[in-house]
């Protein structure tokens, strides 16, 4: 009998999958977009069944809230070229297929070696707060503060930029 926590992580990961495998077959680029947001949801779904809670808010604040909506703008501001008409399938598809296949089977085969009997981890020393620490280095003008700016200020200019390729100039 399966907990009702694999029971959930199935099926996200059902969906995940089927989110994933839509972005990359759909001909429309806004409805892949939208795909591309379902499946990055879902990852933080996963992010939060694995207890992982400061991964999944970057997931969804950054990915979701930032880098999908930021394309669904440049898309739907380019909107001539929203729809692909060329063929969607690589004539070597055959060959990608054999490798993704080969990666999973050993994938499936490090998992299956692995050794299953993990000690409990090591405890934390004393005013050990990773969150607190990760925290303080994103605001520190000495760690990723910079960083941080240049990458909003791309994003930023990315979206100028498809503003000013959609200009209707008449």
């Amino acid at each position: 009998m399966m907990s009702p926590l694999q029971v959930i992580f199935i099926l996200v990961s059902a969906i995940t999958l089927g989110a994933a495998l839509m972005v990359v077959t759909t001909r429309n680029m806004v409805r892949a977009a939208l795909w591309l947001v379902l499946a990055l949801f879902g990852v933080a779904i996963l992010f939060v069944l694995l207890e992982a809670g400061f991964f999944a808010v970057a997931q969804v604040i950054i990915y979701i809230g930032a880098i999908a909506i930021l394309m669904i703008f440049a898309i739907m501001l380019t909107r001539r070229i929203a729809q692909d008409p060329g063929p969607q399938i690589n004539s070597t598809w055959p060959l990608a297929a054999v490798i993704a296949l080969a990666i999973f089977g050993l994938i499936v085969l490090f998992i299956q070696g692995w050794d299953k009997t993990m000690s409990t981890p090591p405890a934390l020393p004393d005013g050990f707060a990773p969150l607190s620490d990760l925290g303080v280095a994103l605001v520190s003008a000495n760690q990723y503060l910079i960083p941080f700016e240049v990458a909003s200020i791309l994003l930023l200019a990315a979206l100028i930029g498809a503003i000013i390729i959609a200009w209707d100039r008449k």
